[in-house]
């Protein structure tokens, strides 16, 4: 059964779905320095707003707009949610942690810790939409909205829906998620600059997505505009190390197989490739490895975090949502950040126009967590129609 994207709701420090694109092939980031504690000092970081967004504003706003592009509206008792943090409402339990070391109790009538609880994005959209249908909420590092993504896909094709809102969100800007990326030396100090020699390492950004899965058949019957489709996925663990990839990246290359495999595609015909490229010395090294040992040195790489900053679990469901908008304006968005590249992948510099029918968005987590997922054009529904 096909599973279709006709809906994406996006939204990080470059702004909403379409700003962001129009961004991005303008070579634009939205990355900038900002001090939004005083007990610590200035970062390059992606803010959406001028201070740290809260979870439940941004899933709020991510669903609306996916909804919204969908030309769906609630309530949609029969829809599935599949949304997932790696972050969840860290923000305010910091928050609650302060309050109750100064006054000595947990506060009365400021927050609600039982809407604080890891599940809180999903629950959030659930009730935004009103659906009686199953809810999940999962969490796997920074593969997070690409196994979202991928629950989705399986719910659809088992028959237990026939919509399905899948993706993440993160609002990962807190003192704590700040000095731990600091003090393993992860954080970068002016940019983030994916694959170039003088990278320095990561950016913490704000973002999220969400997009509206659907059967072929279902999106067909409402004459749904159609972004593209989920071909296959695949998933690994190396559980080398906490935070390292494992050195050989075997465990890597299965999960980009096996997603090759279930999108019934060989490992020449993809036509672009969306790394995770965290700017790290250590991932991009290994990634790129990875790439190259796998696929042809023509084909096209880049990663987005130089303009949006990484935004840890929902980075992978922004990066499928970016290779959508590739596949529907057969444009490869461009790696910015990157200056002197340090290896012979074949990075886009600059956007450019180029035949995209099908791509790949790569994700790697703490853990040892690789994930891979296959895209393709979206068929008209003139053409569903017709192969049925």
């Amino acid at each position: 059964m096909d599973v279709v994207v006709t809906g994406i709701g996006l939204r990080c420090c470059l702004g909403n779905l379409a700003q962001s694109w129009q961004c991005l092939v303008a070579g634009k980031s939205g990355i900038q320095r900002y001090q939004p504690f005083p007990e610590l000092p200035a970062y390059p970081m992606g803010l959406i707003e001028n201070s740290p967004i809260l979870l439940n504003r941004l899933v709020q706003l991510v669903v609306e707009d996916a909804l919204a592009d969908a030309q769906l509206y609630p309530l949609l008792a029969e829809c599935g949610i599949v949304i997932g943090s790696s972050r969840g409402c860290q923000a305010l339990w910091e928050q609650l942690a302060r309050q109750m070391q100064q006054e000595g109790c947990l506060p009365q009538n400021e927050v609600n810790w039982l809407e604080t609880l890891p599940h809180q994005a999903a629950i959030i959209a659930a009730r935004q939409v009103g659906t009686a249908e199953i809810v999940l909420s999962p969490m796997a590092a920074c593969v997070t909205g690409l196994w979202a993504i991928a629950q989705g896909v399986d719910l659809i094709q088992q028959g237990r829906c026939q919509q399905v809102l899948a993706g993440a969100v993160e609002a990962p800007i807190t003192p704590l998620t700040l000095t731990g990326f600091q003090q393993m030396g992860a954080l970068a100090a002016t940019g983030c600059y994916p694959f170039d020699k003088d990278r320095e390492g990561l950016v913490l950004g704000e973002g999220g997505a969400v997009l509206l899965l659907e059967s072929a058949e279902v999106a067909r019957r409402r004459g749904a505009s159609i972004y593209g489709r989920i071909l296959g996925c695949g998933f690994t663990c190396d559980a080398y190390h906490l935070t390292a990839p494992a050195p050989d990246y075997h465990s890597g290359a299965i999960a980009l197989k096996q997603s090759l495999k279930r999108a019934h595609l060989a490992q020449g015909d993809l036509d672009y490739l969306h790394a995770h490229g965290t700017s790290t010395p250590l991932n991009d090294r290994r990634e790129a490895a990875l790439i190259a040992s796998l696929f042809p040195p023509s084909l096209p790489v880049s990663s987005t975090k130089g303009a949006t900053g990484h935004t840890l679990g929902a980075s992978g469901a922004m990066g499928v949502a970016f290779c959508l908008m590739a596949l529907k304006y057969q444009q490869l968005p461009p790696c910015i950040g990157l200056n002197v590249p340090e290896f012979t992948l074949n990075l886009v510099t600059h956007a450019r126009p180029s035949q995209i029918k099908q791509a790949m968005c790569l994700g790697f987590g703490f853990g040892g967590q690789n994930a891979a997922i296959a895209l393709g054009r979206g068929l008209s529904t003139k053409h569903i129609a017709e192969q049925r």
